[in-house]
């Protein structure tokens, strides 16, 4: 059986990243131009040592006219720390949330939805940037066709789990919802296959009419 897809089939290889010194300006510019919410920053061959997000850089536009109480003050020193960013490294967030290209889509998903972030840089196991992966990206296998994902579910579902039926199962699928149709031997197979079924990268949705064969008639 095919694996789930990884990370390293959807990620963006080439990603656009700034260094530790880069100026505030020309993060925003970098930002601007390539269209991203948030950039690595790099040190040495390629490291990741932070993230530079949107987020990051707003501190400074929030704090620019506001005089916080002591209280305040204390309560987001980090964030005040931000505000007064000149470079990349003042303001970035250490160290960096980041993702292996062999992680599956679920789990980036999870990272994202856990740390709350939209891009995650991808790197290898020395740490070096691979290239990024956004939300975006991940929602890709929902943009795969309807017969693309009905030979997945013949092939990787129901030749392996039901290979005694010789064909009497069906596999339609219409925008992405997977129907099983057709009889088996035993329906207590069927939980399983739905299982197996809704594993299929790009799968929306899997429901079945599947009869017990024992059960029908004239067969």
């Amino acid at each position: 059986m095919r694996g789930p897809h990884t990370v390293s089939d959807v990620m963006t290889h080439t990603a656009v990243a700034v260094g530790r010194d880069a100026p505030f300006k020309d993060i925003v510019t970098l930002m601007q131009e390539w269209k991203v919410s948030a950039l690595p920053v790099l040190e040495g061959e390629g490291r990741v040592v932070g993230v530079v997000s949107e987020a990051d850089l707003l501190l400074k536009e929030e704090f620019r006219d506001s005089d916080p109480d002591r209280l305040t003050q204390l309560r987001r020193l980090p964030d005040l720390a931000k505000a007064g960013a000149l470079t990349a490294a003042d303001v970035m967030t250490a160290p960096a949330v980041t993702v292996h290209p062999g992680a599956t889509l679920g789990e980036a998903a999870r990272i994202m939805a856990r740390r709350r972030v939209k891009r995650l840089p991808v790197v290898n196991a020395e740490g070096l940037l691979e290239g990024v992966v956004s939300r975006a990206d991940l929602l890709k296998v929902f943009l795969r066709t309807d017969e693309e994902l009905a030979e997945e579910v013949r092939r990787d579902v129901v030749e392996p789990l039901l290979p005694a039926f010789r064909g009497k199962v069906g596999v339609r699928v219409s925008n992405g919802v997977v129907t099983l149709t057709g009889r088996v031997v035993n329906t207590s197979v069927v939980p399983l296959a739905t299982r197996m079924a809704r594993t299929v990268e790009g799968v929306v949705d899997v429901e079945w009419n599947l009869a017990d064969e024992t059960t029908a008639v004239g067969v």
